[in-house]
């Protein structure tokens, strides 16, 4: 018997399918054009003119990450319209604490068969992400892969580059004991710590659906789902004017964990958890997972998705001009002399960042 044959389609992958996406998704892409990027998609490459944007003699900075086991729980709900904001998010936010503007971003959605309305879903999300963060969309990767995927999952990663002048990049040189840390409150649990976040669901027997009279009627699930805050473009102007010292995004390791990656190795951060009220959110899951507030410090943002490293003299402008761009501003802690690290005064109980991280660090 001959055997007939065998296509592309035979084995799972629809070259007819993704070009339908691709065009699908061009003016998607086109809403993101910036200065230096006319935000096309469909070559082999995107290009970017830094001269356009208008840089004299910039330093390029790149970022990429992920979704993390949030998008698990985004793909069982069927809401993928919120997805593509966290991409950029955890992108974006990475290089504005550097100084860097966001300039382009790319994608790649991995799938094991790719459904239209699904990807063009995610992609929207994305495109949203990039006009918060002023970045431009102008490229990326579907791939189609038969096996390597359950039926219905599918997986993102984000890379973004951006740029900034070479007397503008953020360092730790100029952060001195008596500096003050600001918080910039987050919009929930943004994109960490979801895989505890989804075994308390399961052990607890949570249900998503319901509506919580604590949080203005919510349902748990648009809590849970809430797309991670991009803080760039409230951010920029102040980065830019050279008012703000440092800035360190809150995501996995918590405030102990990430506040000591931009400190210099004689200043240690003392964070006071009376400045702020831990948004309700997080206190249903460390009582539903009786984790120990240490735990939480380390796992979760705690509602704090920014810090911000200013001198005393700045404290009242640089508040008042991020509360004017539409952030919520606390005062969370200082910079004192000692070694590099972290110290989270709480209720419970004092906790410090991990002496392995001071030890790598301070060498």
């Amino acid at each position: 018997m001959t055997q007939k044959p065998l296509t592309y389609a035979d084995a799972g992958v629809s070259i007819a399918a993704g070009n339908a996406l691709v065009k699908a998704i061009g003016p998607l892409a086109k809403s993101t054009a910036r200065l230096g990027a006319n935000a096309e998609i469909g070559g082999f490459g995107g290009i970017f003119d830094l001269k356009a944007a208008g840089y004299q003699d910039p330093l390029l900075v790149a970022a990429n990450d992920g979704v993390g086991t949030k998008l698990k729980l985004a793909i069982e709900l069927g809401r993928h319209d919120g997805v593509g904001i966290d991409l950029v998010a955890m992108c974006a936010n990475d290089l504005i604490v550097q100084g860097a503007e966001p300039l382009f971003f790319l994608d790649y959605y991995a799938t094991g068969r790719l459904d239209q309305e699904v990807a063009a879903a995610v992609v929207a999300s994305i495109a949203d992400g990039c006009r918060q963060a002023g970045c431009a969309l102008i490229g990326g990767e579907t791939a189609e892969m038969p096996g390597m995927y359950s039926s219905g999952d599918y997986d993102l990663a984000g890379f973004c580059v951006g740029a900034v002048e070479r007397d503008k990049v953020l360092t730790s040189e100029t952060i001195a004991p008596g500096d003050i840390v600001l918080g910039l409150a987050s919009s929930g649990i943004h994109s960490n710590g979801f895989s505890l976040v989804r075994r308390i669901i399961e052990q607890d027997s949570w249900r998503l659906d319901e509506t919580l009279p604590w949080v203005a009627g919510k349902k748990l699930v648009d809590i849970l789902l809430e797309p991670t805050r991009i803080y760039v473009r409230s951010l920029l102007p102040l980065v830019q004017e050279g008012r703000i010292k440092g800035l360190a995004h809150i995501t996995g390791g918590g405030l102990l964990e990430n506040i000591p990656r931009v400190l210099p190795k004689d200043c240690r951060a003392l964070i006071d958890t009376g400045g702020w009220q831990l948004p309700p959110i997080f206190e249903a899951l460390q009582q539903g997972g009786r984790v120990a507030p240490q735990e939480m410090a380390r796992t979760f943002n705690c509602g704090i998705g920014m810090a911000v490293i200013v001198s005393l003299q700045e404290v009242d402008t640089i508040s008042n001009a991020l509360e004017a761009a539409g952030e919520t501003v606390v005062e969370i802690g200082r910079i004192e002399h000692g070694r590099r690290g972290c110290t989270v005064n709480g209720a419970a109980g004092i906790w410090n960042s991990r002496e392995e991280w001071s030890a790598t660090h301070d060498a």
